[in-house]
Parts: C-alpha cells; sequence; structure tokens
C-alpha cells in the first residue's frame, strides 16, 4: 500500500490525505476530545465572549492569506 501511495504524484498524495481527513471530519464523534483539549476550547470560548471585538472572523481570515 505504501508503495502505491509513492508512485502518487505529490498533487495525488494531497489530495489522498484530504480525502482522508474529509472523512475523518464526518464522523468527529469517532473521536473525542481529550479533557485538555475540552478546557483549551472552554478557555477559548470564555475569551471571545469576554471580549468579541477582540480577533477576527473565519471569512475576515480568508481574505489575508496571499492568492496562489
Amino acid at each position: 500500500m505504501l508503495a502505491d501511495i509513492q508512485r502518487l504524484s505529490i498533487a495525488g498524495r494531497i489530495q489522498l490525505v484530504e480525502d482522508i481527513w474529509d472523512a475523518i471530519a464526518a464522523t468527529p464523534d469517532a473521536l473525542p476530545l481529550t479533557e485538555v483539549q475540552c478546557q483549551e476550547l472552554d478557555h477559548r470560548l470564555e475569551a471571545m465572549q469576554q471580549n468579541p471585538q477582540e480577533g477576527i472572523s473565519w471569512p475576515e481570515l480568508k481574505a489575508t492569506r496571499p492568492s496562489r
């Protein structure tokens, strides 16, 4: 199987990784968060709620990304 993957072009390998990631993301409950991850998310949510003017939205962030 690894030999088959290595025969793919770089673009093909990237696409394979994206496809695998999409399959994992489709079942988020299959990999529960750790306690540390839950605490970090709670911390970030609290910070956002206390200072909603801080930071930028996802669309704003994407707009700052250089074009390829």
